[in-house]
């Protein structure tokens, strides 16, 4: 994956990613208002394949799963952070949407041109000119973000099982 970065700080709440007063609007258009709490443009701006990289404790609030599909149908590759609200990873990785857990997010600015592998959990930075490693997703759990989350994941798996 490769693309630009998106950086916020510590305690980006669910709230700021699908704001609960824009709740009753379809996906597409709830997406729209993504962090424009703390990033006005950044629905707009953002391109598919960039990432969110953030502080510690992304995505802490409401077990909201409409945070991690505005990530997701505005284009984003992976969030990285050094840590995140136990319901916000699940949520993500559920949802199709990988969430790397990035000691060195700090280390990013925005623009920074990066490269990630879920994987491996190699994070390069050819902007900056640095290599840094992120813990990799668990082989299962890559295995259904690719499938694009959870239940896609086990349609298929239930498929292969009727053939």
């Amino acid at each position: 994956m490769s693309g630009r970065a998106w950086v916020f700080g510590d305690d980006v709440d669910t709230d700021v990613l699908a704001p609960g007063h824009l709740m009753k609007l379809p996906p597409e258009q709830l997406a729209l208002h993504c962090l424009e709490a703390v990033d006005p443009g950044f629905a707009r701006a953002v391109q598919p394949g960039d990432f969110v990289v953030a502080g510690r404790n992304f995505g802490l609030g409401s077990s909201r799963e409409q945070a991690a599909v505005s990530l997701r149908m505005l284009g984003v590759a992976c969030v990285l952070a050094p840590s995140f609200a136990r319901i916000f990873y699940r949520n993500a990785l559920n949802l199709g949407l990988p969430a790397l857990f990035f000691p060195d997010a700090h280390r990013v600015a925005r623009g920074d041109a990066l490269e990630v592998d879920a994987v491996s959990g190699t994070v390069i930075n050819h902007t900056q000119g640095w290599q840094a490693s992120a813990t990799p997703i668990p082989a299962h759990l890559m295995e259904m973000v690719r499938a694009g989350g959870l239940v896609a994941h086990l349609k298929l798996r239930m498929a292969g099982a009727r053939t």
